[in-house]
């Protein structure tokens, strides 16, 4: 749902850069959770959090100072997927398409997922693959079928873009 980009005034605050279509999409949950890939998580509800143009600043627990707000950069903010809104058809949560494999209508193989981008026309796949990044427009013309079960995408897109 976000990562804790930095400490936020002197306070404890911390700024959130969240992944969610609109900014405001963190406050709907009651309590969140923060961690890596890596570590531990934990329950965490915010204090206080408002939205400052395009991130969020958040007032934690157990965060009273900077120094305190700054061993936090880096950490991920998440919420329980059974707490999400349900998705209309053909709607995907971005962290469902990460990993899937992507390959064009002739069978040849892209890469992967790493990553999306919002470029604000539409969002953007970013497929890592044997020949490096290529970026696939993640629109109706391009994306032919999202097949979650066998953990593929299929596309109408060419090894020559």
């Amino acid at each position: 749902m976000g990562r804790i980009a930095a400490a936020h005034g002197i306070r404890g605050q911390v700024k959130i850069q969240p992944y969610t279509e609109y900014a405001d999409s963190l406050l709907d949950y009651e309590s969140w959770w923060l961690g890596n890939e890596q570590g531990p998580w934990r329950e965490v509800q915010a204090q206080q959090c408002d939205v400052h143009g395009k991130t969020l600043v958040a007032q934690l627990p157990d965060c009273p100072d900077r120094n305190a707000a700054e061993k936090l950069k880096g950490l991920l903010v998440a919420v329980p997927r059974s707490s999400l809104p349900k998705r209309d058809e053909g709607e995907y949560y971005w962290s469902d398409l990460i990993g899937l494999a992507v390959v064009n209508e002739a069978g040849v193989p892209f890469g992967t997922v790493a990553n999306l981008l919002e470029t604000g026309a539409n969002d953007v796949l970013c497929v890592h693959g044997d020949s490096g990044e290529i970026l696939i427009p993640f629109v109706a013309s391009t994306i032919k079928q999202v097949d979650l079960k066998n953990k593929t995408i299929r596309v109408d897109w060419s090894a020559d873009y």
